[in-house]
């Protein structure tokens, strides 16, 4: 990335006189972030937060500003702010961030550029900007072997540290064996959350202060062209994401991998006998969702290291290394599944548990399709059709399934009425589900007897599905088939 804070004609001067205030801009806003949200509930901090990173922002590039957009981003950053002012939630979130980003790309980049390149250096100030901070914080010491060790070391030990602690909520095994670690004194004085949330917030902070931007390419005439290179890749994905930071961050990986698909193939498949005090429900039952966060980040970290025809994808150590390190996560979502399933076994379906299943199999399916992607040479294009076909088929499919009915009719026939193990079927949860698990209610009712409540509330859902059948145009199929089977009842009913 070039760095359009520090003009190359007078990079020394300029950098020895305003360089000084950009740690110090930067350490006063995650003092404030840590005053604001650490310990706190979110709220108009969110807000206050954002006003004083986009003043910060100008102030350490005022010098650089394009003073012709100043007065449009800061319009743009104030529409941004107006839904978190009127409620915190993701969407609000999600324009906050946007607002200050495009609203720093407006102000600290000259050169004109499209859309697409708008959008991939804005994927650069959120992706690979935190990454920067670190690195640049050695480079002031000018030690270039620490700096080069740092950016190989940096991502295996950052997503190390990551994967192990989801690992360790997903598995009260190696929660009990970090449980044995007992750190000396002079650590148990310090709050890791909090080192880790000024970490965090520094490293957010940064890029809105030291800004670089991804410079342009510029056409050169076929003449006086040299021999045909390669597209110049951004410097962080280099650094980052070099052939030594990938192999060295798969070893890791593996390893650690290897030691949850190891006490899964034991414990979870193999039915092995657990420790005293951890029981078998609360290894299966624990960690599904963890599990699979762990696999998407995983198949985020293949995508952004495996770049087409880049030399981590060429390179024949990696390669294995990459189908071994995706045949466990694959394996681990197999692993998340079954711990669902015995999950719901005990405590019945949900339209939640079923997302969840649907969602897992979509996850295991896409990290194959990437192995797929690698080894017959496809463009991340290729990857990105093959996703949203895959999706738009299981939509499909979804559409045509009565999920009502499949959950209401699943709960009754494993409820403890029915199997005899498990738990009691939520009647009202049946309720909740609406005309199609009317099927569902009558078997508990004819188990459980005319409870009157019960029949009352049956006998509205019966006559919601009256008056949605009542015009033909609400006429459907599924409603058709359900209303057959209450008149059939009915005229049972009467006949006896």
């Amino acid at each position: 990335m070039a760095d359009f804070s520090t003009p190359a004609s007078n990079a020394g001067s300029v950098q020895e006189t305003i360089f000084p205030i950009k740690p110090a801009v930067t350490l006063a806003l995650a003092a404030l972030a840590d005053w604001l949200f650490y310990g706190q509930r979110i709220g108009i901090s969110v807000v206050i937060f954002a006003i004083a990173l986009a003043c910060g922002s100008l102030l350490a590039n005022f010098a650089r500003l394009d003073r012709r957009q100043v007065a449009f981003a800061g319009i743009l950053v104030l529409a941004g702010l107006v839904p978190a002012v009127e409620e915190i939630n993701a969407a609000s979130l999600l324009f906050v961030v946007l607002a200050l980003g495009v609203g720093l790309l407006l102000t600290t980049n000259r050169e004109p550029i499209g859309l697409g390149e708008r959008a991939a250096a804005l994927c650069d100030l959120y992706l690979i900007g935190p990454f920067r901070f670190l690195k640049d914080a050695i480079s002031v010491f000018n030690l270039p072997a620490l700096t080069a060790g740092f950016t190989v070391w940096f991502i295996p030990v950052v997503l190390g540290s990551i994967f192990a602690f989801l690992f360790a909520s997903a598995n009260p095994l190696i929660a009990k064996w970090v449980s044995l670690v007992n750190p000396s004194d002079p650590f148990s004085y310090v709050d890791l959350s909090r080192v880790l949330f000024w970490a965090a917030a520094l490293s957010i902070v940064w890029p809105f202060i030291h800004v670089c931007w991804r410079r342009k390419r510029k056409a050169t005439s076929s003449l006086t062209e040299p021999a045909p290179q390669a597209p110049p890749t951004p410097s962080g994905l280099v650094e980052f994401f070099g052939a030594a930071t990938i192999l060295r961050s798969l070893i890791l990986f593996n390893l650690l991998f290897a030691v949850q698909t190891a006490l899964d193939v034991i414990y979870l498949w193999g039915n092995a006998t657990l420790p005293a005090d951890i029981s078998y429900a609360a290894y299966a039952h624990r960690g599904a969702y963890p599990l699979i966060v762990t696999a998407l980040l995983a198949a985020g970290f293949v995508l952004a290291a495996m770049n087409p025809g880049g030399p981590a994808e060429r390179s024949k150590v990696i390669r294995p290394l990459v189908y071994l390190w995706v045949a466990q996560n694959v394996l681990l979502v197999a692993s998340s599944i079954l711990r669902l399933d015995l999950y719901v076994q005990n405590y019945l379906l949900t339209w939640w548990r079923i997302a969840a299943f649907i969602w897992m199999l979509l996850v295991a399916f896409g990290l194959l399709l990437i192995v797929a992607r690698i080894v017959l040479n496809r463009s991340s294009d290729w990857l990105i059709r093959a996703n949203l076909l895959t999706l738009t088929v299981t939509l499909y499919i979804c559409s045509l399934v009565n999920f009502a009915a499949v959950i209401a009719d699943y709960n009754v026939s494993h409820s403890r009425e029915i199997s005899g193990k498990g738990i009691q079927v939520d009647m009202n949860y049946l309720i909740h589900l609406g005309p199609q698990a009317l099927p569902a209610i009558d078997r508990v009712i004819q188990l459980r007897g005319a409870d009157p409540n019960l029949v009352s509330r049956r006998n509205c859902l019966v006559e919601q599905q009256r008056q949605d059948v009542a015009s033909w145009r609400a006429w459907g199929f599924r409603s058709w088939r359900l209303q057959r089977t209450l008149d059939a009842q009915q005229n049972s009913s009467a006949a006896s």
